[in-house]
């Protein structure tokens, strides 16, 4: 419970700085240069810049159109977000769909290999679990490659304490 507490009630650390967006944001330092992370919840992604961050991991393409397609119908996005002076790139991005009562499954979570490392994943984990409680969603799941699956368990994901497994049905899997 303690876990749920700290990240409900989380502050800011004394390099991240707190900003009026909707979401917040973090100043970095890099190298003299100062860049801001912003986090946002606008669907309107460029689709192709999705791709390309897709890309930067190594994750299979798929179909625009499905891609944009799966944004619309999406319960809630998060999208993580660069910015140094007027240029902006998109670094990190997850989503959710759910049943607008209960649950909800977070799904597409991807930060850019050069941002990888320092805590950015965790605090595109951290939002996407405060916005659906904020919703009143109780259940958060989500599916993890094995290689990943103990940053899931830091920020308190557990395999189904009733040891219910996914079970998927695949077209020509007869």
């Amino acid at each position: 419970m303690s876990f749920w507490k700290s990240l409900f009630n989380s502050q800011p650390t004394a390099s991240a700085t707190t900003t009026s967006s909707s979401l917040g944001s973090q100043v970095e330092r890099d190298n003299g240069s100062e860049s801001q992370i912003i986090f946002s919840k606008e669907k309107d992604i460029d689709v192709y810049e999705l791709e390309e961050l897709c890309d930067a991991v190594g994750w299979s393409r798929r179909p625009i159109r499905k891609v944009k397609k799966a944004i619309q119908h999406s319960f809630l996005v998060i999208s993580m977000w660069e910015q140094r002076g007027a240029y902006r790139r998109l670094i990190g991005f997850s989503r959710a769909t759910s049943d607008h009562a209960f649950n909800a499954t977070i799904w597409d979570v991807v930060v850019h290999p050069e941002f990888q490392g320092r805590g950015l994943g965790k605090e595109l984990m951290r939002q996407m679990i405060k916005e659906l409680r904020s919703e009143d969603i109780s259940n958060i799941t989500l599916f993890a490659d094995p290689h990943v699956v103990d940053f899931y368990r830091q920020l308190g994901f557990r395999p189904d304490p009733e040891g219910i497994k996914g079970m998927f049905w695949y077209p020509n899997s007869r």
